[in-house]
């Protein structure tokens, strides 16, 4: 067997993104969400109203809501890929919650993550993003607020989002549908 040398990867250069930034999920169709950069949390948290499973025989899909600008319902989406598990909220209290990987756009990058689905009504800002998501991409500068936003590089055309994912509102890495 021949052995193969490999090249040492050069690692990409880290992002600095501030404490807040602005982001969007294509797959959800949620454009300008405010989002938290928070160190202390693992998986990054999207909020969502009525979570629950439905049952169709022997298949089971995810079906929640997520939440507009307003607090308003914007649309029920629905999944057949997701996992549960035991995450600890902001007061210590372990609760079990679904987690979904769906696509967010910062910098002009789209990047597949996890997120979990919490109830965030009372907290200020409706999407949490966690380690998980920032390691080995991003480096936090606390002083610094929407760097993504307002480089201006979160406006991908459609059709480039559309290459990555020719069917609307459907993410070929198992994300959420509408139908």
């Amino acid at each position: 067997m021949k052995s193969r040398i490999r090249k040492p990867r050069t690692p990409k250069p880290k992002q600095v993104i501030g404490m807040t930034d602005i982001v969007d999920f294509p797959d959800l169709e949620l454009f300008n969400v405010e989002a938290k950069i928070d160190t202390g949390a693992f998986t990054s948290a999207l909020h969502c109203k009525d979570v629950r499973l439905e049952r169709a025989g022997l298949q089971s899909r995810l079906s929640f809501c997520v939440m507009g600008q307003a607090g308003a319902i914007e649309k029920r989406f629905y999944s057949d890929t997701f996992t549960q598990r035991i995450i600890r909220n902001s007061f210590g209290v372990a609760e079990k919650r679904f987690v979904i990987k769906t696509r967010i756009v910062l910098f002009g990058r789209i990047i597949k993550a996890e997120f979990t689905l919490a109830d965030r009504e009372r907290m200020r800002y409706p999407v949490l993003l966690g380690r998980k998501l920032l390691r080995n991409r991003f480096i936090v500068d606390v002083s610094q607020k929407n760097l993504s936003h307002e480089s201006g590089k979160n406006n991908i055309p459609l059709s480039k989002l559309r290459e990555v994912n020719p069917t609307a509102g459907a993410s070929r890495y198992g994300g959420p549908s509408t139908n």
